[in-house]
């Protein structure tokens, strides 16, 4: 999970490790990235994440949550939220699931 992260990323990575009907497991790769000022995910599945290394803050409409390695949060879906801000010394790894309500 933190081999082969590319020296230079001018986008975030992400990549599939897994896919199925019912789930999606995707790795994550930030470095220093944030999502744009008026960008919100709100997405129709829940997502469960686990920062693997670095840290990041999200940002919902209500409140900002710190995450550091190891940190793991779940989000229901159609919580709109956002990346605020990934540290940009180091690469953040994130470990998302992505599974639909109901499962």
């Amino acid at each position: 999970m933190l081999a082969q992260i590319p020296a230079l990323l001018p986008e975030e990575l992400t990549e599939i490790l897994v896919s199925s009907a019912s789930i999606r497991i995707e790795r994550i790769v930030s470095h220093g990235h944030a999502s744009p000022e008026d960008f919100w995910y709100d997405q129709h599945e829940h997502e469960w994440v686990v920062i693997l290394q670095g840290a990041a803050r999200l940002e919902f409409e209500d409140e900002k949550i710190e995450l550091k390695s190891g940190d793991f949060l779940s989000i229901p879906a159609n919580r709109r939220h956002r990346v605020a801000w990934t540290t940009p010394h180091e690469p953040t790894v994130w470990l998302a699931i992505f599974y639909p309500p109901g499962s």
